[in-house]
């Protein structure tokens, strides 16, 4: 194999594994919009219904934690892709 062929292949390899780490890293845009909805539904029930907001407390929170799982594991992915693959 020339040696011109064979940086081509090296570049494209790498250009795909930018463009794999990108992707998914672009769960994080999802993860930011997942947890505006939540704290913006909790304060939205917490200022209808004052007594219920212990409740809607503690799900809002462990609804934030599940989502920010998703944005952590997006993450390593992300670092798997680019310094593992």
């Amino acid at each position: 194999m020339e040696p011109e062929t064979a940086n081509t292949l090296i570049a494209s390899a790498l250009w795909a594994k930018y463009l794999g780490a990108a992707l998914a890293l672009l769960c994080i845009l999802g993860v930011g919009l997942g947890l505006g909805n939540i704290f913006s539904a909790y304060m939205n029930g917490a200022a209808r219904n004052p007594s219920a907001e212990p409740k809607l407390k503690s799900m809002a929170i462990i609804g934030a934690g599940m989502t920010e799982a998703l944005g952590i594991l997006a993450v390593i992915v992300a670092i798997l892709i680019l310094f593992v693959v």
